[in-house]
């Protein structure tokens, strides 16, 4: 177990636990929530009217679940039960409408294999939107009773899977935050657990470097291959997002280039081999670095890494931001002085004292990878505190 060390905060370098709960599976949470998981858009209303009435229970808004085909159908169905599978999620109500693509019955069975309880609700069958409601709120009440009486436990932090992610940039991202979450991503991969890098978007450019470090062949092509299927998204559209910047916020953060942007965001990779490239909210099967391909959106990318498995997310920012997720803590990172106490209600921790020249890169990296320890043995992030449950889901299809 770990204890802090007198004026030192936890001794990060002899750390190997963390507190959490142990799920079925054998997977290990940071959180206990039970999840009202509504398959489609219009049960989402339903949904948070049941995270109304109880308390312990959580949801998302969305504009998801119907008239989706193919491989975007496969791609929200993954998300939506890899979120259901997430560990820091004690028990899932699935909510549906009844005659929607995305049915509940068949999500419910898919999250049923963690061993975790789940339970489905239906509009149509239950009659209305009350009697659903009244229902709902009866099954999770029970969850959460359950799931109280569970208690955290010393669990190694080899079982950690941390997501890592840069919103808006500034000049400043490439040379405080992100290098110091790379320094992190090295201290998680060394106790053998998984940090996820993501934002294929933003990596354009910078993808030699990374593929330099693959694990195989087989891995390097795949860098190149996602990298060209990004671009070519875009090309289709008319743009050439390699050369150009399509974010004002990072203009006005002083980059000029999305080359720029994807130099700094790949810092957050550290140094270490990249031992996989998995698809978009696909659940790593390798430990150290893995790359999940995702947009560049902020709220996208941070669903799809959490319904990967991700427990806790690293979210850099030079910009300022308030998002969180519903499910996993988002411990937020400044990377100037000047925006942190701007934005210090959102922000958790300053990377800034880097370009003051108050700290170096390793040493803010040991300061984040401590709050990560204490986070996952549950500290609030602030995010948490202010109920900033963001959601998104990447769509790689039109709607029919």
């Amino acid at each position: 177990m770990w204890k802090e060390k007198e004026g030192e905060g936890i001794g990060w370098a002899m750390q190997t636990e963390f507190w959490g709960y142990r799920r079925p599976d054998g997977k290990a949470g940071v959180r206990n929530h039970v999840l009202i998981l509504p398959t489609i858009t219009c049960a989402t209303q339903t949904a948070y009217r049941i995270t109304e009435l109880v308390q312990g229970t959580v949801t998302f808004i969305h504009q998801h679940g119907c008239a989706q085909v193919g491989a975007d159908y496969e791609q929200t169905f993954r998300t939506y039960a890899g979120l259901g599978k997430n560990p820091n999620v004690y028990g899932v109500v699935v909510l549906g409408l009844g005659c929607e693509t995305h049915q509940a019955r068949k999500i419910a069975q898919d999250i049923a294999k963690s061993g975790k309880p789940v339970e489905v609700v239906s509009i149509q069958d239950h009659g209305s939107t009350l009697d659903a409601i009244a229902q709902g709120a009866k099954i999770a009440a029970k969850m959460v009773q359950d799931a109280s009486a569970l208690h955290r436990e010393p669990l190694r932090l080899s079982e950690l899977i941390v997501g890592t992610e840069c919103g808006g940039s500034d000049a400043c991202s490439g040379i405080s935050a992100n290098p110091a979450v790379g320094v992190v991503s090295d201290l998680i991969a060394d106790h053998g657990g998984t940090a996820i890098l993501a934002e294929t978007t933003e990596l354009i450019g910078a993808e030699h470097l990374l593929a330099e470090r693959a694990a195989d062949d087989k891995v390097k092509k795949r860098v190149y291959e996602v990298i060209q299927a990004m671009e070519s998204r875009a090309f289709a559209m008319g743009v050439d997002i390699r050369t150009g910047n399509p974010s004002p916020g990072n203009i006005r953060g002083g980059l000029t280039t999305l080359e720029e942007k994807s130099l700094g965001a790949a810092a957050k990779a550290g140094s270490r081999t990249l031992q996989q490239l998995v698809d978009y909210a696909e659940i790593p099967s390798k430990k150290g670095l893995v790359w999940m391909d995702t947009p560049g959106h902020d709220i996208e990318q941070l669903t799809g890494m959490v319904a990967g498995g991700a427990q806790i997310v690293l979210f850099t920012s030079g910009r300022g931001t308030p998002t969180g997720s519903p499910i996993a803590p988002v411990i937020k990172i400044s990377t100037n002085t000047p925006i942190f106490e701007q934005m210090s209600d959102n922000m958790d921790l300053n990377a800034g004292t880097i370009i003051d020249g108050t700290e170096t890169i390793e040493s803010v990296g040991n300061r984040i990878f401590d709050e990560v320890i204490r986070v996952a043995s549950g500290k609030l992030t602030k995010a948490e505190i202010l109920k900033q449950h963001d959601f998104g889901i990447w769509r790689i299809g039109p709607t029919f």
